[in-house]
């Protein structure tokens, strides 16, 4: 019964898949990130976020895991005074062009101290806040005279058409081996609807551990519904492997299918300490049966759509 969840269009882009002269299309650029009021939406959410949660907001080396199309949320952290910003993929998508773009228009939006974009613009984008305005009280004057100075913007600039620049921005891709970047030397990790597509998640936890400083802390907003693969929001969950397997094909991302729970097991297993878990539930459905490697899932798991989470390295 849960095949009956398919979208077409869904199958049929994961049977096209299997096809080498489509599986290239398949692995394309995904997320918002080509728009610069969402790359600084979702930077100033996780920032006033780390302040409420009594985090440090003033990080000198950033990274961020599934940038898509565009550099645009590191490029935000440079912008708020970061001297060092990696942005992780699996695979390239951004080019200078587009990162030049996105940050020019990023400069005249800290410039203009412009409120964070909220749900009318952007409702599906996690974490919510109670209030936003532009985040002055971290942001303050001093602060960015220093961050928007016209030498330190050429600077940045330099370091995105990959010339030398006192101003470290590096674009890995693939990521997937934890010695791409420097062991503990990053101060704040985050990603935005991102892990939910990472298929290793085990490695990836770890990978995310050694990469960080003893006390660095992390911020993840995690999407866990089927991406409009099935007819219902947790069809997913109903698919049974061989199912699965035509949806998802030869692809080198979709979705992983694992709920909150696995996360949380991964954080606490890899060295991370839970200071926010923000579940977002939503109504199971009186018709969802899970597949067999779903039926033990907890009914928390069942009925959470989305999480936001923040945990600090020991």
């Amino acid at each position: 019964m849960g095949a009956l969840q398919i979208k077409p269009r869904a199958l049929a882009a994961g049977l096209a898949s299997f096809l080498p002269g489509v599986r290239a299309l398949t692995n394309r650029a995904s997320g918002g990130t080509g728009s610069t009021r969402y790359c600084y939406s979702v930077w100033l959410r996780h920032l006033v976020r780390a302040h409420a949660a009594g985090l440090p907001t003033d990080p000198r080396c950033v990274a961020e895991l599934g940038p898509g199309d565009s550099l645009g949320i590191v490029l935000a952290a440079l912008l708020s005074g970061a001297d060092r910003c990696m942005a992780l993929d699996v695979k390239a998508h951004a080019d200078a062009a587009t990162n030049l773009r996105v940050f020019e228009e990023l400069v005249a939006l800290f410039l203009s101290r412009t409120p964070i974009p909220e749900d009318a613009e952007f409702p599906a984008v996690q974490p919510k806040l109670a209030d936003y305005r532009f985040p002055a009280h971290l942001l303050t004057a001093d602060r960015l005279a220093v961050a928007l100075d016209d030498a330190r913007l050429d600077h940045i600039r330099a370091a995105i058409l990959g010339q030398s620049s006192p101003i470290g921005l590096a674009d890995m891709a693939p990521w997937n081996d934890p010695s791409v970047i420097q062991a503990g030397s990053v101060d704040f990790l985050l990603s935005q609807a991102v892990l939910e597509h990472v298929d290793d998640l085990d490695r990836t936890y770890a990978a995310m551990r050694a990469w960080m400083k003893p006390g660095a802390f992390m911020s993840h907003s995690i999407d866990f519904s089927s991406h409009n693969l099935t007819r219902s929001w947790n069809g997913h969950w109903t698919l049974g492997d061989g199912a699965w397997r035509l949806v998802r094909g030869p692809r080198l991302y979709l979705i992983n299918r694992e709920p909150l729970s696995s996360h949380v097991d991964y954080l606490k297993r890899h060295g991370f300490d839970l200071v926010t878990v923000e579940g977002h539930p939503a109504e199971r459905g009186a018709s969802f049966r899970p597949a067999k490697r779903f039926r033990r899932m907890s009914e928390q798991d069942a009925s959470t759509r989305s999480v936001f989470v923040q945990a600090t390295a020991r």
